[in-house]
């Protein structure tokens, strides 16, 4: 499948200066959003804040949406990366456990500024790149979480694959909405909070 010229970067970096270049290109987007939001993050703003010339900027991208679009794969990846990791550690004593590793890897990958959180939720295009990522880091998650499940006998829940798939989209759903609002939150009281309802759907018999 051919990607859509509109919203992907020009050209991919062979040399580490121009993957250097890149990257602050990248780092200055995502303070720029975060500071004036999508429709005032224009590539200027973006390519003084990097210290580039517009010129070189649209060398690597045609367009801000395709440099957001970037920045949301990046933190698809950094979310799907850090589960993997938690994949390869000994699993918690308890579906307790399990449910608050889970919400605190969620947490951790939402910690970045808000604002541009927002952004990324309302404002990425959706092409279809992303989309298939989304689709195979979920299905790969739904299939952990699944088979996680099975090892913890106060597991009461009959169709074990649907509740891995409700557990994974709401925590995920439920953290990026709440850590993108406005209003300050209580990571603590967050996590506290879906931990308990999570275990108490689980084990409820």
């Amino acid at each position: 499948m051919s990607r859509d010229p509109r919203i992907h970067p020009r050209k991919q970096p062979r040399q580490v200066r121009a993957e250097l270049t890149r990257r602050r290109i990248l780092r200055a987007a995502a303070q720029v959003f975060a500071e004036y939001g999508y429709a005032a993050g224009t590539t200027n703003r973006i390519a003084e804040r990097a210290g580039v010339s517009i010129g070189s900027l649209y060398q690597y991208y045609p367009n801000k949406d395709a440099i957001l679009l970037e920045l949301t794969a990046g933190h698809l990846e950094s979310g799907a990366a850090e589960a993997g990791r938690s994949q390869a550690e000994e699993p918690p004593a308890s579906v307790e456990g399990v449910m608050r590793a889970f919400v605190q890897a969620s947490i951790a990958n939402h910690l970045e500024d808000p604002r541009l959180l927002r952004v990324m939720l309302e404002k990425t295009p959706r092409s279809q790149e992303l989309l298939d990522k989304v689709h195979r880091y979920t299905g790969e998650r739904t299939a952990y979480t699944r088979e996680l499940l099975r090892g913890y006998p106060e597991v009461r829940v009959s169709d074990l694959h649907t509740a891995a798939r409700i557990i994974n989209a709401t925590i995920e759903l439920v953290v990026h909405q709440v850590v993108s609002e406005h209003e300050p939150v209580d990571l603590k009281s967050l996590e506290d909070e879906l931990v308990a309802m999570f275990t108490r759907y689980l084990t409820a018999g």
